[in-house]
């Protein structure tokens, strides 16, 4: 396995940043990846994000009402 990246890093990281056609778009806050549509990792990671914040949300609601979601949504009598 002979790999010139350094250690906690892929080859792939190495070559998106040094890649000429990544330095005119802006990279996001958290990051140095470049925001792009589709099946990219940032993509993943702001659908992740997404998700966690919706099941905090059912937590917060089933916690407070004492009911379970679907039936405080009406989805079940």
């Amino acid at each position: 396995m002979s790999s010139s990246s350094p250690p906690g890093t892929s080859s792939s990281d190495s070559k998106s940043e040094s890649s000429p056609s990544n330095t005119h778009a802006s990279t996001s806050a958290t990051t140095t990846d470049v925001p792009s549509f589709g099946w990219s990792g940032y993509a993943e990671r702001v659908n992740g994000r997404f998700a966690m914040l919706g099941f905090a949300a059912v937590i917060l609601i089933e916690g407070l009402s004492g009911d379970s979601f679907l039936h405080w949504a009406g989805l079940v009598p």
